[in-house]
């Protein structure tokens, strides 16, 4: 049985008392609280009880696991795909090609499997063990060795805060009880400097997949309209199922608008960096790096005009955007940092200069 690789030992924490972790027999030991935390096939389980909800969640996951891997993938087929999306390339091109990166709720891991390149080290964090197992799977059989992967709640996270250049966190908050507990939660994990990547469901470009969702649960399922996605996986049934089940069946949405998270990212200690879409009307597109780079304005009426405008060019696909946070560099490091003398790592930076 595979043990817990060595590289991510130091990035994680005791999701009880947040006590560091040693390797004890086949798992992982608090030295604060003298928790022992079993880590089958070598991924930590690293969760405190689990509340009901969260539960529900879990099992749905469990069910379903989202997003699928399709048939006879490849990694080259991986990073075509993830290289389609704009979003995806731009992401790519501004994390720094030796930066440590959290992916919290990554599912069955395919977003962190792409952002694995070069010196990477990316962690893989969900609270369902059949995607993760899924995802590993899937770094075996497509030769992707950087990826480091741990069940465990967002909320109560088994990870070291202050520990990462990157934390990126997609189609997930909206899906717990608390999003706005749940974003302080993984907020605190970003070094000082380093950045804060949360998409979500926006309150106005999600209204067309809800009128589509309405007809869905009116006739039985047996109609949905004008959805995208379900058509391109007409070919691919477990993913279009995969997709069915998380778009349209589960136990618990919130949606949200850009003033509201950034109220959010100002009570974490952030700073706004911009949104995907740009919420800038007639921006330039954006170069290598660029996604890391405060927006040139923020006027909240264009913010809001912009936002309308997403029911059209994002509400085929769900209407997810994407809002981009820098870590104060001025911020106190975590008690855990401070007893090991780190601060995080000098001379580098979380993206490309």
């Amino acid at each position: 049985m595979p043990g817990v690789p060595g590289d991510l030992l130091p990035l994680l924490a005791c999701p009880a008392c947040g006590g560091e972790l040693a390797t004890a027999g086949a798992g992982l030991a608090c030295a604060g609280c003298g928790g022992w935390f079993a880590a089958p096939d070598g991924i930590p389980e690293l969760r405190a009880d689990v509340d009901l909800q969260a539960g529900v969640v879990r099992d749905f996951y469990s069910a379903a696991p989202f997003p699928g891997y399709p048939p006879r993938d490849s990694a080259a087929a991986l990073r075509a795909r993830a290289g389609r999306s704009e979003f995806a390339r731009l992401l790519d091109e501004a994390i720094a090609p030796d930066a440590t990166v959290l992916e919290v709720g990554c599912g069955t891991g395919q977003t962190s499997l792409f952002l694995a390149t070069g010196e990477r080290l990316v962690v893989g964090a969900d609270l369902t063990r059949a995607s993760l197992l899924l995802a590993a799977e899937a770094a075996r059989r497509l030769s992707v060795p950087r990826v480091r992967l741990v069940e465990t709640d967002l909320r109560r996270p088994g990870l070291r805060p202050g520990a990462f250049d990157v934390v990126y966190c997609s189609g997930v908050l909206h899906h717990t009880p608390d999003p706005e507990a749940s974003f302080r939660s993984i907020a605190r994990l970003a070094r000082p400097g380093g950045f804060v990547v949360v998409g979500l469901y926006n309150a106005y470009a999600r209204v067309p997949h809800r009128l589509r969702r309405a007809v869905a649960r009116l006739t039985g399922f047996r109609l949905i309209p004008f959805d995208p996605v379900l058509r391109e996986r007409e070919a691919e049934p477990a993913r279009r199922a995969a997709w069915l089940f998380d778009q349209y069946r589960h136990p618990e949405e919130h949606r949200h608008t850009l003033a509201e998270v950034q109220r959010w990212f100002g009570a974490a200690g952030l700073s706004y960096v911009r949104t995907y879409p740009t919420t800038l009307a007639g921006e330039a597109p954006l170069g290598p790096g660029g996604l890391f780079t405060p927006a040139a304005d923020d006027w909240p009426v264009e913010n809001v005009l912009q936002q309308l405008s997403w029911a059209w060019t994002l509400g085929g696909e769900g209407g997810l955007f994407v809002v981009i946070g820098r870590a104060e560099r001025n911020a106190r490091p975590p008690a855990a940092l401070r007893r090991r003398g780190e601060t995080g790592r000098p001379g580098r930076d979380a993206h490309r200069s």
